[in-house]
């Protein structure tokens, strides 16, 4: 089965070289073409995919969303396996893509996520431990009954769907999302019947270091994402960031993370604070 890579662009003059390398370095798998999308930027991007010879689709700012841009490709691709990827995803290993898409070409899954790791040393590095465990598992609609809106974690920072089921499903429905649009299209994919595995076997370093500020306006976003797609909390959420959060504090107390510690409540009450102005003030 061959696959179409995905992958956005935006300032991204410190990223394009190393993953484009990356990319081209994964072995055991038939990649029919990298489709990388260029939001105009500040930078240097568009000279380096110049000076590289890579092939690339130009867009102004105000045409920009997480989802559109994703969609309009996928829906023209002719692969079998859509991949996508973002920017800052850091790819050590060469059998990322390999064991990304295996469980699609076995049948075990119609989607897939990738492990995500961190270098830092900060309240993300538990957060990723809780969110991206050592072990892999499946999920699917009777997931639901035990996992709730967990079992619609997925991130296309690195994930994988079959291109006839993302075309089956209509995609991203054409809508211009804010911010979440893994999870939408997490949540079709599970309550239509299909399966996710996340596959901690495929790994990549994603790393944040934000700013409260920073924070906030991430958490807005997702605030207005549920406001915008509020049948989701009918599957617990509040009680899954709960979990995070205890999670992330009893293992700074444990590995007496004194940075963590102290950053701790600005931290979460940016999160909250900014999911329920969002919720609040989204349309």
């Amino acid at each position: 089965m061959n696959v179409d890579i995905i992958c956005p662009l935006y300032n991204a003059e410190k990223y394009i070289e190393n993953l484009n390398y990356s990319i081209k370095k994964q072995k055991n798998v038939d990649i029919n073409s990298i489709n990388y999308i260029l939001t105009e930027s500040n930078d240097k991007s568009e000279d380096i995919l110049k000076e590289l010879n890579i092939t690339y689709e130009k867009i102004k700012k105000e045409e920009f969303s997480h989802s559109i841009v994703r969609e309009k490709v996928a829906k023209k691709s002719n692969s079998d396996i859509l991949v996508f990827v973002t920017q800052d995803v850091n790819i050590v290993r060469e059998d990322w893509l390999e064991n990304l898409i295996k469980p699609i070409i076995n049948n075990e899954a119609e989607a897939c996520f990738s492990r995500q790791l961190t270098k830092y040393d900060n309240i993300e590095k538990y957060i990723r431990e809780k969110n991206y465990p050592e072990n892999s598992y499946i999920v699917n609609k009777d997931s639901l009954k035990t996992m709730g809106t967990r079992a619609f974690f997925f991130s296309d920072a690195s994930s994988a769907i079959r291109t006839d089921i993302f075309k089956k499903l209509n995609g991203y429905d054409g809508k211009k999302l804010p911010t979440n649009e893994d999870q939408y299209i997490a949540y079709k994919i599970i309550t239509n019947g299909y399966r996710i595995k996340y596959c901690s076997d495929s790994e990549v370093y994603h790393s944040h270091n934000f700013t409260l500020k920073e924070l906030y306006k991430r958490y807005y976003d997702t605030g207005i994402f549920y406001k915008q797609n509020s049948y989701l909390d009918n599957y617990g959420t509040t009680k899954t960031g709960g979990g995070l959060a205890k999670y992330v504090l009893k293992r700074a107390i444990q590995d007496k993370n004194g940075k963590v510690l102290l950053r701790f409540l600005p931290d979460m009450l940016a999160r909250f604070i900014g999911m329920k102005m969002g919720k609040l003030n989204g349309k």
